[in-house]
């Protein structure tokens, strides 16, 4: 079934996200390093929204869905393997509202108690996405909650894309002119959101998308011109094992310069480089964009780069040993 045009976001839905999630989020840091500078012979500036509400980008998104809710909804639902999920429970505790999130079997423990924090229901599903959505359909069939998806939504696409609003006026305040912003992708919404942004507020900045080798569905979409729905994927980057979403690939397809691709051992590396020299604790998946820089590094090279770092949930039963491993 061909895409409903009107449900594909606009540069003008990121503006109106903007005013609608004013005072409900942070505005994160724009952080500099001059140590990973002279690792990638890159100029970077790090975007840390993994000190964002929730520690994730995801609140952005959610609190933009919520605040565009049709009237009467009582309860929300979605799917998410962790940051969304939360974010969603976030944002509806803010309204009252009830919320049940759909995780899969293998989503980290202390993602599915950040959302169990928030006072939602959580669901366990199997682990792919046909799992997770499933389930979910079920869960809405029984409920009569309003669904949110965690990335294939206009209202999604539209908050994350806030993430670049503040880039390019923290950019201005800093004195600091980016040549490239490079974000991770799993379903798309960040990328697409920033893609939407930077396509009307400053289209010389190039927008690259940074996923894992394992689950480089997005970068095989983009480069062949057809949208892959299906994929097994494999990284360690949990939050970026979803497929790209439909209008999450229509908005990319026509705002983003390319999408690279890294190894697993690249993306722990550039974790604990993102722990051990700047002090930031992250996640796997917001590692991807730090990891792209370093794997690709003679394309970014003496530019000027920012960087998203998409959160910092995570489960250090599992990632810590894999640091420490490195070492050894």
């Amino acid at each position: 079934m061909p895409l409903d045009r009107n449900e594909i976001p606009a540069s003008e839905d990121v503006f109106s996200a903007a005013q609608n999630i004013a005072g409900m989020v942070h505005e994160t840091p724009l952080l500099s390093s001059r140590q990973l500078n002279e690792l990638t012979g890159a100029n970077l500036r790090f975007k840390c929204e993994h000190l964002q509400k929730v520690g994730a980008f995801k609140a952005r998104g959610a609190a933009n869905a919520l605040s565009l809710l049709p009237d009467g909804v009582e309860e929300v639902a979605t799917h998410s393997s962790g940051n969304h999920g939360a974010a969603l429970a976030w944002a509806a505790a803010q309204r009252g509202l009830a919320c049940t999130v759909v995780m899969p079997e293998t989503a980290p423990k202390t993602k599915r108690m950040a959302v169990e924090g928030y006072s939602a229901k959580v669901v366990t599903s199997g682990p792919s996405l046909a799992d997770r959505e499933s389930t979910l359909a079920k869960v809405l069939e029984e409920t009569g909650a309003h669904e949110v998806p965690p990335y294939d939504d206009k209202r999604i696409i539209a908050g994350q894309g806030t993430v670049a609003m503040e880039v390019l006026k923290q950019s201005r305040e800093q004195g600091f002119a980016p040549d490239v912003i490079v974000a991770p992708v799993g379903g798309g919404g960040l990328l697409s959101g920033v893609g939407l942004a930077m396509a009307a507020l400053a289209p010389d900045i190039l927008v690259i998308g940074a996923e894992p080798a394992g689950a480089d569905d997005a970068q095989r979409s983009l480069r062949g011109g057809v949208h892959i729905t299906t994929q097994q994927p494999d990284t360690i980057a949990d939050g970026l094992r979803t497929t790209l979403g439909g209008k999450n690939y229509a908005v990319i397809e026509r705002t983003v310069r390319d999408i690279v691709t890294v190894s697993e051992a690249g993306i722990v590396n550039a974790m604990r480089l993102l722990w051990t020299r700047t002090k930031q604790l992250v996640e796997p998946s917001a590692a991807v964009g730090l990891a792209a820089i370093i794997e690709h590094s003679a394309r970014f090279r003496n530019k000027n780069v920012v960087v998203v770092l998409t959160g910092g949930n995570m489960d250090l039963d599992k990632v810590g040993p894999l640091l420490s491993s490195e070492e050894n």
